[in-house]
């Protein structure tokens, strides 16, 4: 017999059935189809009981393959490989090529697959038009969202969503126009001429080059350009965050991908998300001094202050990529030099770590805690942060996109509200109403 949940309205007395659905593994958690709660009523007209669960903090909204996170054991696997093999083992392109066909690639499949990013990484003429009427000080990501979003009328038909073909060849264009574009926009901001792609490089060590670049000959340095590439495989997907929400509820209505694509990154653009290792950064220089690190701990502990970089709405433990991150801004700083906000960050982990404060609320370091130094020691100006977060999880977005599109399950997101206003107005001719802050309706 299914295993069933037995649900028993105390208003009515009725008992109701409802099965209860697991993934490929009951251990990673079970569900209930929340669309039999409607059938719970007191009278025929009665809609029906709704879930109510602002911001999705417990309500599955697709069934997926692609990342499985247990934030209680501080678990983060893409595919079903940890986080920990791919980020030493693997490149970027060849993790992207494992999140969006779900394997990883043979030596001659990782090949076209490179070669197929490569060669579509340079962009239309008419781009760099575009986005030359922008503002001097415009923001990089607002430049980005805004130009991905035009880039779907250069594709008119990446519309045809259904055709693999054309699919692929846009999932293709993404990877490989994002850094070029994120790329073009800083260069945009800082007053310097465009420098195009360089087929000769990586994937990583091309975005450098194209930031960089001022003379015939630049080399990126071997150290920073693999810090640069395991940052990318960490930031690539994890799960249904506000971005790839937004990825899949827009993807859900059927545009084309380039405005999906739009959307998520607007959804990353945010404070709470994309921007949140900048705001590490930000307290780093605040505190400025590892002999300041007491009274900054003094003030959060009082609720003064928040401490940015720790703690997570998933992860309940250490998270996975904070201690990979932290070793890779050890060797990066080897090559960059000395900082001083790195002394700050170890000691303010360490007293966190050990602070029972900390401990019971499970407090630890997160992604964002050193991505920032990391970007800083490269050189990368904050505004830049969060296009930085951009450009790996394009993958995580094309590979969420592409699965919501193949699922029977998914139709066009369209949440249920509980409503809470008037139930019926009178209407009332305008000479006829109150001033303003007096009432103007007659409620029924």
């Amino acid at each position: 017999m299914p295993d069933t949940l037995t649900v028993i309205d105390n208003r009515t007395g009725k008992e109701y059935e409802i099965p209860i659905m697991y993934g490929t593994y009951p251990r990673y958690g079970a569900a209930i189809p929340t669309t039999d709660f409607r059938q719970i009523k007191v009278s025929e007209d009665d809609f029906g009981l709704l879930g109510y669960d602002p911001a999705f903090t417990n309500t599955a909204s697709c069934r997926s393959s692609i990342t499985h996170i247990d934030g209680e054991k501080g678990i983060l696997r893409y595919r079903g490989y940890p986080i920990e093999d791919l980020a030493v083992k693997s490149s970027f392109l060849e993790v992207a090529f494992l999140i969006v066909h779900g394997m990883l690639p043979t030596r001659a499949e990782l090949e076209e697959w490179s070669h197929d990013i490569t060669h579509h990484a340079i962009v239309h003429e008419n781009i760099k038009k575009f986005m030359d009427g922008f503002r001097y000080d415009a923001h990089p990501m607002g430049i980005l969202i805004s130009t991905v979003a035009a880039l779907s009328t250069f594709y008119p038909e990446a519309k045809q969503i259904r055709d693999m073909a054309i699919r692929n060849e846009q999932i293709h264009r993404l990877i490989a126009k994002i850094p070029t574009i994120a790329a073009f926009a800083y260069r945009h901001s800082q007053g310097f001429p465009y420098t195009y792609p360089d087929n000769g490089l990586g994937y990583c060590g091309n975005f450098l080059s194209m930031m960089y670049k001022m003379t015939e000959q630049y080399s990126p340095d071997p150290v920073l350009e693999k810090a640069l590439d395991v940052v990318f495989i960490l930031h690539v997907d994890h799960e249904q965050n506000c971005s790839a929400n937004a990825m899949r509820s827009v993807g859900s209505s059927l545009p084309d991908p380039y405005v999906s694509v739009a959307a998520a990154a607007a959804g990353l653009y945010g404070p709470l998300h994309g921007g949140a290792n900048e705001q590490v950064l930000h307290m780093l220089q605040e505190i400025g001094h590892i002999s300041r690190v007491p009274s900054h701990i003094k003030k959060v502990k009082q609720g003064d202050i928040r401490l940015m970089g720790f703690g997570h709405r998933v992860y309940k433990n250490y998270d996975p990529r904070a201690r990979i991150l932290k070793e890779m801004t050890h060797r990066v700083l080897g090559v960059t030099g000395k900082n001083t906000l790195l002394d700050v960050a170890v000691e303010l982990e360490r007293i966190a770590l050990e602070d029972d404060y900390f401990v019971n609320r499970k407090l630890y370091p997160n992604v964002d805690f050193y991505s920032g130094l990391i970007y800083q020691a490269m050189g990368f100006p904050l505004e830049m942060f969060p296009v930085l977060f951009a450009i790996p999880r394009t993958v995580g977005w094309l590979a969420q996109w592409a699965e919501m599109l193949d699922d029977p399950d998914q139709k066009i997101a369209r949440p249920r509200q509980i409503y809470t206003g008037d139930d019926v107005c009178e209407y009332v001719p305008i000479e006829d109403r109150l001033q303003a802050g007096g009432t103007n309706v007659i409620r029924g």
